[in-house]
């Protein structure tokens, strides 16, 4: 009897560890599997990393074919930065994100998000949250319980309206809601409590009204409301004390000398019309008491006239356009069979007359283009811009795509090398700035080495002397750079997507010049010096405060000679800015 019961029992406990060895076995080929499909994820659990980044075609591959992100992800508790970015497969992320609770930046960027989950608000330590470039037409309340939260960006989604209980999240100092359908901003983000938020970005939406209790916002240093329904700007935005930069182009106001303002005069003027709107409203009330209010009022109305007329010609922003015939210098552009595969799509141009002597007007330049970049260019990956100086290039030029051991090129701030040695260089580089932040992502030229993986032929822009100007997307020339003395700038567009895709983002381009040109003159900065030394007046010019633009038109061509493309076309340029004329 007891001998039975042994055996009985024997045979049971063989049988639970034949189980819970073959379970055992699964989870590890199942661990292997992930190992094999997922490398970053099994990396990241191995190293006990504090980031991860999925980006672009590889990781949209996985996400495709697994039906969403691995369970493993949602393991890494240590993980303090993640991303998943360009994945246009990724439609939602799972409740268990909710086990993420050091993470401190999730960036969802570019994605096909339709919903994020509730369990956002477990997310306590997280302070930057970018849910960009997704189909959201949706935000869960969850994020107004994020109390740490410092940056939050929804841009170019499909929302109508923002949660309530924003003025919870107590130190936000950063909101981006622009490219939506936003009607009207929630009446509790006009909160004394959010006395951090410095930038509220709400641009190319359907805003119908700004409150009266936007000066409760006593941080707020930029705001942006361009390209939306607005009738009105409250007086009550020039008692805002820190407020240095507004935007409101775009809008058509009742007030259309303010509106004038809007698309041309820099802040501190606009901001002092409204001071006044708001004196004269004060005053109303004690109107005609005097017997010479009438001529008072007369003279008034016509100073304003004179003001006005004087307005329309300070903010007017001039393009004029040089046809191909008529430039002294032809500059063309050649453009070999070999880029087809590569990047394709090119357009240039020439731009004369902006002034990058004054000030800090080349670093605004600069900042600009690297803006651009970031947004309309979507971090390269659209499309890539490149300046040059025209008196350090020779023409004709030719945009060829070679092998990456016979591109020679001299990188900005570098010794000239090859395209090899320059990626294996960045490589090394980002390797390094890993290990010392115990980080996955890389800033400056770094991140974007990825965008050539496994290529065979890099692109490259070619001068008469053999010289490579241009590597896009990676790098200029130091040959050709722009410095404060640069007179004439040769601009040109590179990608991927489209010919059109190239026009937008140089019309984008050029309006922006011609818009830093403007401000420019207005400033009347000392000019600078070139780290060279200080130009002679012979090499600058005259003082001229004209900001006009000349852009002449550059033709590309095939090998055989016959036209592409040629920029400016008549087509081009053509964007709705009410105080931008181009002259052809």
């Amino acid at each position: 009897m007891f001998g039975t019961f042994v055996k009985k029992n024997k045979l049971s406990f063989q049988y639970w560890i034949g189980t819970r060895c073959l379970q055992i076995l699964k989870i590890r080929l199942s661990n292997m599997d992930d190992a094999k499909t997922w490398p970053e994820v099994a990396k990241a659990a191995a190293e006990k990393r504090r980031e991860l980044v999925l980006q672009g075609p590889a990781a949209d591959t996985k996400i495709s074919s697994h039906g969403g992100l691995h369970s493993s992800i949602y393991t890494l508790t240590l993980l303090n930065y993640f991303e998943v970015s360009q994945c246009p497969s990724l439609t939602e992320i799972h409740e268990d994100i909710q086990h993420l609770k050091n993470l401190q930046s999730l960036i969802l960027c570019r994605n096909k998000l339709v919903r994020i989950p509730d369990t956002f608000s477990s997310l306590k330590s997280l302070k930057v949250l970018d849910l960009s470039s997704n189909n959201l037409d949706f935000l869960s309340e969850s994020i107004t319980q994020l109390s740490e939260l410092t940056t939050l960006n929804v841009s170019c989604n499909r929302l109508e309206v923002l949660p309530n209980g924003l003025n919870n999240c107590v130190k936000l100092s950063t909101i981006n809601m622009s490219k939506n359908r936003i009607t009207g901003f929630p009446s509790d983000l006009y909160s004394e409590r959010l006395d951090l938020l410095s930038n509220l970005v709400a641009s190319d939406n359907a805003i119908v009204e700004l409150s009266r209790d936007v000066h409760k916002l006593a941080g707020l240093k930029a705001l942006d409301l361009s390209n939306n329904h607005l009738s009105e700007i409250p007086s009550s935005l020039s008692d805002c004390p820190k407020l240095k930069e507004i935007n409101f182009r775009g809008n058509k106001l009742n007030d259309k000398r303010l509106e004038k303002m809007v698309n041309g005069c820099q802040t501190k003027s606009i901001l002092d019309y409204l001071r006044g709107k708001a004196r004269e409203g004060e005053e109303k009330g004690d109107a005609g008491r005097s017997g010479n209010d009438k001529r008072k009022r007369q003279q008034q109305k016509k100073k304003r006239e004179e003001e006005d007329s004087q307005l329309e010609d300070v903010n007017k922003m001039v393009l004029r356009v040089l046809h191909v015939s008529e430039a002294r210098e032809i500059l063309t552009v050649r453009v070999s069979a070999e880029v087809k595969d590569v990047r394709p799509y090119l357009v240039c141009c020439v731009v004369r007359g902006m002034n990058l002597k004054p000030g800090n007007s080349l670093k605004r330049f600069l900042m600009a283009q690297t803006k651009l970049h970031e947004d309309i260019c979507g971090k390269r990956t659209i499309a890539t811009i490149a300046t040059h100086d025209v008196q350090r290039l020779k023409g004709p030029l030719v945009y060829d795509a070679v092998p990456p051991t016979q591109l020679k090129i001299a990188p900005l701030g570098r010794k000239e090398m090859t395209a090899v040695e320059l990626m294996r260089h960045l490589q090394l580089e980002a390797d390094d700035l890993r290990k010392q932040k115990k980080r996955q992502n890389v800033t400056g030229l770094h991140k974007y080495l990825q965008l050539l993986k496994g290529k065979a032929l890099y692109p490259c822009l070619v001068d008469a002397e053999g010289h490579v100007i241009s590597f896009p997307p990676i790098t200029n020339s130091e040959k050709t750079k722009i410095k404060k003395t640069t007179k004439e700038l040769f601009l040109e567009v590179t990608s991927a997507n489209s010919l059109q895709t190239c026009k937008d983002v140089m019309d984008t381009l050029i309006e922006k010049m011609a818009e830093l040109n403007k401000f420019t003159a207005a400033q009347g900065e000392d000019d600078g010096s070139d780290e060279e030394g200080d130009a002679t007046p012979d090499q600058t010019g005259s003082a001229d405060t004209s900001s006009e633009l000349i852009v002449q038109q550059v033709r590309t061509v095939d090998q055989d000679g016959n036209l592409k493309v040629v920029y400016p076309s008549k087509t081009d340029l053509s964007g709705d800015i009410s105080n931008l004329t181009v002259i052809w």
